[in-house]
């Protein structure tokens, strides 16, 4: 039996090619990879510390050796560091332990050995790592997903800019707009709320068990080692935190799984929307060959990408608030809870990327059907009894909301020549009358297409 179909999650199975770009950076081996890295830049940095008196920097050829293991380090390599890890019992000590052997055969580096996590807690290593991962999978995976769908939709807003089309409030009639600019609107939306997500800072720390530098300051008085974690933490272009207890609080990741949710809140209302126009009839989806609709009724063409996409984004905000939620609390000094939690970042994201990428795919089969736009909005007339009664109240004709609500509320709809002939006996000036005459529920949609372009 294929592996795919013996996966726990469909994310690892059902949709794993789906899903394959978030596996660089939030898989076990992802993790173990930054840990090196990371250790390995924090061994370099003691050995370039002028004040730091224990080492002298490395020669050419040791820091060649360790960019490259850190550059090239292997699923073999990450297998090593696991069968340690299932001696030690302690995952980041395995790192340091893999990294000790594989170098015990440059005595440069190998004599330098003892400063591999030097005054180091196993959080100071693993909050970077996980500020790292973050930082990938956000900026070369969802942000450029992301981008795609806003670029769709505002496709969509100038194509159908001018493309009249009756409003919904509450569910009933109401003054139109245009497709176009209902989509703009949601590129709107979104576009503003990526910035949030791009913005979002992403903060590290490395002080020691409870955020103090006590190891530190007892080992290596001579070394400003506040000022020197800032150029580490920096140096890795995260955002330095100085005031921490043993973990680096999560504020920062929580911050961005908050902006991530609000991304997605957005997507759900456009998918709910979309599938409401799909049955609406304003839009058609086009049919693709060999698929198969209903397993009973062959007419039919569902609306399944958007759908689809509602379903995993809102797995991903029920996790992404848990996490944001959860991680920013920690008992006293640390608390091992945000440990496990952690480790679905992710998931989280990755039920994001499906949910962008069946978005994505639902925009691409959609096809406007002018027709029954406009056969809408030509039954429904009493619509313009809004600019018949703001007319009127302009040129100060007495109870006009109260005429027009007698002439069309609860009547499920007037005819045109029903409103005409109400309009060619109003007491107002002749230009305003022609102005109304020449109105239709079609025409009646103000600055929609011009603020369609703006998107």
């Amino acid at each position: 039996m294929s592996q795919p179909l013996l996966a726990l999650s469909p994310l690892d199975g059902r949709y794993a090619s789906r899903a394959r770009a978030l596996v660089d950076h939030f898989s076990e081996f992802a993790l173990i990879r930054w840990r090196v890295r990371v250790e390995v830049r924090w061994l370099q940095s003691l050995a370039e510390e002028p004040a730091f008196p224990f080492l002298k920097p490395f020669s050419a050829g040791a820091h060649a050796a360790l960019n490259d293991a850190a550059r090239d380090f292997s699923a073999a390599d990450a297998e090593r560091v696991k069968a340690i890890e299932a001696e030690t019992n302690h995952d980041v000590k395995a790192v340091e332990y893999w990294m000790r052997e594989r170098f015990q055969g440059n005595r440069e580096i190998a004599e330098a050995g003892e400063f591999i996590h030097f005054a180091c807690t196993s959080e100071d290593i693993n909050n970077l790592c996980h500020a790292l991962m973050v930082r990938g999978g956000r900026d070369d995976v969802l942000l450029p997903a992301l981008d795609k769908v806003i670029a769709a939709m505002r496709d969509l807003a100038r194509k159908h800019a001018a493309l009249p089309m009756l409003s919904r409030t509450h569910g009933q009639p109401a003054t139109p707009t245009t497709l176009g600019k209902e989509m703009a609107n949601v590129a709107a939306r979104l576009a503003r709320a990526r910035e949030a997500l791009a913005a979002a800072q992403l903060l590290g720390k490395i002080n020691g068990a409870t955020g103090n530098f006590n190891a530190h300051v007892v080992a290596s008085p001579s070394v400003d080692w506040p000022r020197f974690s800032e150029r580490f933490v920096t140096g890795l272009g995260l955002t330095h935190n100085p005031l921490t207890t043993q973990i680096e609080p999560h504020d920062g990741l929580a911050a961005l799984f908050d902006a991530l949710a609000r991304v997605n809140t957005i997507l759900i209302d456009l998918d709910r929307d979309i599938w409401g126009y799909i049955s609406l009839g304003y839009f058609k989806q086009r049919a693709k060959a060999g698929e198969v609709g209903s397993s009973t009724m062959p007419h039919k063409v569902n609306p399944i990408d958007f759908e689809n996409s509602e379903g995993n984004l809102g797995l991903a905000n029920a996790l992404l608030r848990h996490l944001s939620e959860k991680l920013p609390i920690s008992r006293w000094q640390r608390d091992l809870t945000d440990s496990t939690v952690l480790r679905n970042m992710g998931v989280a994201f990755g039920y994001c990327l499906l949910g962008y990428d069946a978005c994505l795919r639902g925009l691409g089969k959609l096809e406007a059907d002018p027709a029954k736009l406009a056969a809408d909005l030509d039954a429904c007339w009493d619509i313009l009894a809004e600019p018949v009664q703001t007319v009127m109240r302009a040129y100060r004709v007495p109870e006009a909301y109260e005429r027009l609500k007698a002439l069309t509320r609860g009547r499920g709809g007037i005819s045109r020549e029903a409103l005409h002939g109400f309009i060619e006996g109003l007491e107002i000036p002749a230009d305003a009358k022609a102005r109304l005459l020449a109105l239709t529920p079609a025409t009646y949609v103000g600055l929609a297409e011009a603020l369609s372009r703006e998107a």
